[in-house]
């Protein structure tokens, strides 16, 4: 299979398919059809869609190579499946699948036998790794039959380490399951449906070496695995010492030093004073300048180093010409014939892509039209976020808005709003300006709430938002949110697409009379209030008079609050109105909670609340002035709302503790939800429930609005009161008490995967649930172990039958945790 594109490998594969890529002077695809031929298997299809030529011209009809080949051609993607079938023609027997853009020494014949052994339909060819985030998951029995798939998976649902190689033998009868002229995937529509069925699928897990050369870093470390000898692959060239592969008629000067391990293709010219350091590549026809050095850097064809040039950890693309002096810095590439001036600097991890042209003296700090491959994600847990004017910049959120903008029609409309902080309003104004640039109209609502945000583009029948506003837990840090139609944030497909095109740089650029416009929708405060106070019983609130304290936490929620409440008829006292930034950059719950206890127990009011800067969370306090923790909040809220609604469903946080889920699942029905509020709010939109609580114990009410409103719960709180004899602080009282202790465990990323994997192993006897990491039942109480997405790190959540057994659960769980990763 040899149709990619290899975006992630960009500049180098520009202008060739990925399968073309050299590893150790030779395409990627040169050593898969090498181990094919290895064990035996000489018939061979190709199938080709990307820069299609580039593979037919090079490998013809495979006599050059001791094989038959033949070419199926995708006009359009088709997915790894339907591109096999694309090939039915070929395939009239048993066949194997494989990747052509893989670097790998498996033993396929291990694998055929085994499938054979089995009466297998198929057999996946299986692979532990340490880090699985990137493949997708296989769980198989003890007797290697297929259970379960799980493609490219978060943290939160890393159960195995053993992931999908790609590597496939088939019986003809798997292409009955694979749909015409249509894009199928294997792991995702195939494979499943042949468990439906019952057909035997079985995984081999493999030994030997195998990567998946995806990006920029992958490709680097497979050039130091082949010079390490971690794989078994033919080096071209002759060994003329330990560890140094020449190949034929290069010459290299007495005075140039080579430290091992090194591969210098043939026809290469090494000048005197030179210095090839260890983990270096060089491909055909190179020529290394007099006194310069190169250390762990991959060099492509036909290159020109000029005089005292220096490489550092860099990749030069074939015919690139560089001249005296020039240095790349660790991570830098160049793509194909590129031409850098004379004591040029290329930045560390800068990209230049092909044919472009670096002028003398130049230091060149940012990437002229750059793919990234540094970090997995520009996206965090809500959006692009970080420090202020430092990682998010003018020029960042400019380049995000255009990419986002490109993803939608030229003329739709976008909804765009902020926070009250400066930082927000700069990097608004920007994104502003990159989607009219990209041909988008934009709705400016200016100040307001999140969840006012959404509820616009919700009813507004606008294609899309941005809201750009503080971080919640770091105020010297911004986020810029992106939501759909539908006012839901924006899922993971939409998220690669303004990636691709954000470090692609490939934007549409609008035309002067095509530049979209910017309106300032007016009555939008009007329209949500009315729709929220539509959505309760207002003469049942009136006539309950309802005494509240309320702390706006100094955001935008004092625009709507006051009207909504009025038309309720309650009578509150307000603190902390919008209008201090610094208010906001200050804001610590535990104190603003100390404020409000006061204020309530002094007034003898009804129950105190916190709405947070945001608007989407909200903080209660009884009528005696306690707080209401998460699960004692939770549990007063299922209790009115099953009052309101008997039997209704209601999704909770798979971290919810065990009396709040049985005595919801006595009342009516219960859905676990994963602890990401982008998951939580999907489930509310899709209307299969009645309502929605969030890790932190947030409320959706999806008849409303199908996110969390800090806002809505308060008024929806009022609306249940009212109907209840009962005071708040008596509610609270009937809710069980619960435990429920926190802690992390430090995990590196490559490790995480196989924590997980031991911990449901090692615990199947006790039937792990697997919602959002694994949450396991034991003795007098459960545990919850879920990697987080960003820090290397794993949380652990526990319960037991008091504090003392909550504790000594958590920390039992966080040492085992400690002893998997030190067993490494």
């Amino acid at each position: 299979m040899a149709g990619g594109e290899g975006t992630r490998l960009r500049p180098l594969t520009s202008y060739q398919p990925k399968p073309m890529l050299a590893v150790a002077n030779k395409p990627m695809l040169e050593h898969v059809i090498e181990l094919l031929k290895s064990h035996g298997i000489q018939e061979i299809v190709i199938t080709v869609a990307y820069l299609a030529n580039a593979i037919r011209t090079y490998f013809g009809d495979g006599s050059e190579f001791g094989v038959h080949i033949a070419y199926a051609t995708e006009e359009t993607p088709l997915g790894t499946a339907g591109s096999v079938l694309n090939a039915a023609g070929e395939l009239s027997e048993r066949f194997l699948v494989i990747s052509g853009d893989v670097l790998t020494d498996v033993n396929l014949t291990e694998i055929i036998e085994f499938h054979e052994s089995k009466g297998a339909m198929a057999t996946i060819a299986l692979k532990s790794m340490d880090n699985p985030l990137e493949f997708g998951i296989v769980i198989t029995a003890a007797d290697g039959s297929v259970e379960r798939f799980l493609e490219k998976p978060g943290w939160g649902q890393v159960f195995s380490d053993t992931v999908n190689t790609g590597i496939y033998v088939l019986e003809p009868d798997v292409l009955n399951y694979i749909s015409p002229r249509v894009p199928v995937d294997f792991s995702q529509d195939v494979f499943p449906r042949l468990l439906e069925d019952g057909q035997p699928l079985f995984g081999y897990v493999v030994g030997g070496y195998w990567s998946d050369v995806g990006a920029l870093g992958p490709y680097m470390e497979a050039h130091r695995d082949v010079l390490d000898r971690k794989i078994e692959i033919e080096i071209p060239g002759f060994e003329s010492r330990d560890g140094v592969w020449v190949g034929q008629g290069s010459e290299i000067d007495p005075s140039a030093i080579i430290e091992p391990p090194v591969q210098i293709g043939p026809y290469v010219k090494v000048a005197p004073g030179a210095k090839i350091g260890a983990y270096s590549v060089l491909g055909a026809g190179v020529r290394v300048g007099r006194d310069c050095e190169l250390e762990r850097s991959v060099v492509h064809d036909n290159a020109y180093l000029a005089q005292g040039v220096k490489l550092r950890g860099a990749i030069v693309g074939r015919s690139s010409d560089l001249r005296q002096g020039v240095v790349c810095e660790e991570g830098s590439v160049l793509g194909d014939e590129c031409f850098v001036g004379k004591e040029a600097i290329i930045s560390r991890d800068v990209k230049v892509y092909p044919f472009k042209t670096v002028e003398a003296l130049a230091v060149v700090n940012a990437s002229i039209i750059w793919e990234s491959t540094g970090s997995r994600s520009i996206f965090g847990a809500l959006g692009v976020s970080g420090l202020a004017n430092v990682d998010i910049t003018p020029e960042l959120a400019t380049k995000v808005a255009m990419a986002y903008g490109t993803t939608l029609k030229r003329g739709s409309t976008v909804v765009t709003s902020r926070d009250s902080s400066r930082s927000a309003r700069m990097l608004k104004r920007s994104i502003m300006a990159g989607l009219n640039a990209s041909g988008i109209n934009v709705e400016d609502l200016e100040v307001t709430t999140v969840p006012v945000h959404r509820f616009h583009t919700r009813t507004s029948g606008s294609q899309g938002g941005i809201a750009v506003h503080l971080e919640n837990d770091d105020f010297q840090s911004v986020v810029i949110r992106f939501f759909g139609e539908d006012g839901g944030d924006i899922d993971e497909n939409s998220r690669r697409k303004i990636e691709r095109l954000y470090y692609r740089e490939d934007y549409r650029r609008a035309l002067a009379a095509e530049i979209g416009d910017i309106a300032f929708p007016p009555r939008i405060l009007e329209f949500y209030t009315q729709a929220l106070v539509d959505s309760v019983d207002v003469v049942s609130i009136r006539a309950r008079s309802f005494k509240i304290v309320l702390d706006y936490g100094f955001g935008a929620c004092s625009f709507t609050m006051p009207n909504v409440l009025s038309k309720l008829g309650a009578d509150v006292m307000a603190i902390n109105p919008f209008g201090s930034t610094v208010g906001v950059m200050n804001f610590e719950l535990d104190a603003h909670v100390d404020r409000i206890s006061e204020l309530v127990r002094a007034s003898g009011a009804d129950l105190g609340a916190i709405l947070h800067p945001l608007g989407e969370q909200i903080t209660i306090v009884d009528d005696k002035g306690e707080l209401l923790r998460r699960d004692e909040f939770m549990g007063v809220m299922c209790k009115l709302l099953f009052e309101k609604k008997p039997g209704c469903m209601v999704a909770l946080p798979v971290s919810a503790s065990a009396s709040v889920i049985s005595e919801c699942s006595k009342q009516g029905e219960v859905v676990l939800s994963k602890l990401d509020p982008a998951e939580t709010m999907k489930i509310a939109s899709s209307r299969e429930v009645d309502y929605a609580f969030g890790h932190d114990g947030s409320v959706i009410f999806p008849d409303f609005l199908p996110s969390f409103d800090g806002s809505a719960t308060l008024v929806n709180l009022l609306d249940l009161l009212s109907s209840c004899e009962m005071t708040l602080s008596g509610l609270a009282r009937e809710v069980p008490e619960s435990w429920v202790e926190h802690e992390t465990a430090l995990t590196p990323f490559d490790q995480k995967g196989l924590v997980m994997r031991t911990l449901v192993e090692s615990n199947q006897d006790r039937d792990p649930l697997l919602v959002d990491g694994v949450r396991i039942e034991v003795s007098a109480g459960w545990v919850l172990v879920v990697p987080d997405t960003q820090e290397p790190i794993t949380h652990v959540w526990a319960e037991g039958d008091s504090r003392a057994r909550s504790v000594e659960l958590c920390r039992g769980f966080v040492r085992r945790i400690g002893e998997i990763v030190g067993s490494r």
